[in-house]
């Protein structure tokens, strides 16, 4: 029985409807920015498996500072309990993040990240004795998919069957170019009601939704307002962090600073899972008390896991050298040059690009989504060219390794033309009956 046959017996993939969709690929190596199928094929990973594989995969320096903690301490429990590699990783995170973000609770992915940083949120209000119960997201947003990063999603989609047992939370329009006023009205609104206890977003890049970016000067202002009004800020920066967006974190580029931000994806190099979720010193005061009821009852079996958290001060090691800034600076720049091209292309519409990720959305005939099928039409083009690239519907992105060289960009951004080119002889044709 080959690997497909077994895979088919046991194994439920995610995101997937396995009624229609084709075999998987079956990935039996990997290596910098190269996954080997089993039929030796060496597939370019554009989009950083999930977008968490920030500098290669198989990377050594990292393997072997697992090696080295797996041959010390592999797990011990978290609570009442501590070990050295988890004090090192909250200690370095801290030095990267603006001072005020200064306690670090660990846990496992993105989504619990999230779900962390909500609990805190309703929380720190809570233990105060103050009445605020609703948390502002934007449109579109997507946070993860355990029930509480859910309820301050985009509704509808992925979540449809589930949204009768969601909390209630109070969506702002996306702030679209030329329509950030309306949205900044809309949260005014909201927080004048003084019940919000927090407003979370994905700063200035909206990921599953379609790489949606807006402007830094409205994400300002949204903070300012924010703390005007005395909500909890939250920055879900999970995707945005380890200079997706060409500086450490999206914050970086604001002058304002989150209550709260959450962290996973390239934390760990993309080798392990774990999150991170950093909080003010205020927010860690409100949950002292002699009362044990107020205490932030949460954890996790892995919480503090010494292999990941190895995993993690490796690739911080790596954020230290200035051979991954200069990669984050090259394909910053091979991005801006190639995506220029695209004007020409009358297919395309929305041309975008924030640090290393950049996207475009193809147009066609039917409504544009993330079900839309021409998605299944991009996906088996690049595959055909060996390149695993995950569209969202009709967006197509890229954020690629930053190990990936500039002859493997080449190679993606000509399949890419090609695609291109594919879709205007379509069209093209499709006007002529």
């Amino acid at each position: 029985m080959n690997w497909i046959e077994r895979d088919k017996n046991h194994v439920w993939h995610p995101f997937t409807q396995i009624q229609t969709a084709p075999d998987p690929i079956v990935v039996v190596a990997a290596k910098d920015t190269r996954l080997f199928a089993e039929d030796n094929t060496a597939y370019i990973d554009v989009n950083s498996s999930w977008w968490v594989n920030v500098h290669g995969h198989g990377n050594s320096h990292i393997g072997e500072a697992i090696s080295r903690q797996f041959n010390v301490l592999d797990h011990a429990i978290f609570a009442g309990a501590t070990h050295p590699k988890a004090i090192e990783l909250a200690e370095r995170i801290c030095t990267k993040l603006p001072q005020q973000l200064s306690k670090v609770f660990f846990s496992d992915d993105g989504s619990t990240a999230v779900e962390v940083a909500l609990k805190m949120a309703f929380q720190f209000w809570s233990n105060r004795g103050i009445h605020k119960k609703r948390i502002v997201a934007i449109d579109g947003a997507y946070h993860g998919d355990t029930f509480g990063a859910m309820s301050v999603g985009q509704r509808g989609y992925f979540n449809k069957p589930f949204e009768h047992l969601f909390f209630d939370v109070d969506f702002i329009d996306f702030p679209e170019h030329g329509k950030e006023n309306v949205s900044l009205n809309q949260l005014e609104t909201l927080l004048n009601t003084g019940d919000i206890a927090a407003v979370i977003v994905e700063p200035l890049v909206q990921g599953s939704a379609g790489m949606r970016m807006y402007s830094s000067t409205f994400l300002e202002s949204l903070c300012k307002l924010t703390k005007q009004e005395n909500a909890l800020l939250i920055f879900d920066e999970v995707m945005t962090g380890w200079g997706r967006t060409g500086k450490y974190f999206a914050m970086n580029h604001l002058d304002s600073v989150p209550d709260i931000v959450c962290l996973s994806k390239g934390l760990t190099g993309g080798v392990l899972p774990l999150g991170l979720t950093v909080a003010t010193q205020e927010i860690y005061n409100a949950f002292l008390s002699d009362d044990k009821l107020k205490a932030l009852l949460h954890g996790h079996s892995f919480t503090g896991n010494a292999l990941a958290c190895a995993a993690a001060c490796a690739s911080m090691d790596l954020f230290e050298e200035e051979f991954t800034w200069k990669n984050i600076t090259r394909i910053e720049l091979a991005h801006a040059r190639f995506l220029k091209q695209l004007t020409s292309f009358n297919c395309v519409r929305s041309v975008r690009q924030l640090g290393t990720i950049a996207a475009f959305d193809i147009h066609v005939d039917e409504e544009s989504s993330y079900f839309s099928s021409v998605r299944d039409r991009i996906y088996n083009f690049y595959l055909s060219h060996e390149i695993l690239l995950r569209p969202l519907g009709n967006v197509v992105f890229f954020n690629p390794p930053y190990c990936i060289t500039n002859e493997e960009l080449e190679h993606v951004y000509q399949v890419t033309l090609n695609l291109l080119n594919d879709f205007e002889k379509s069209i093209s044709k499709s006007k002529h009956f």
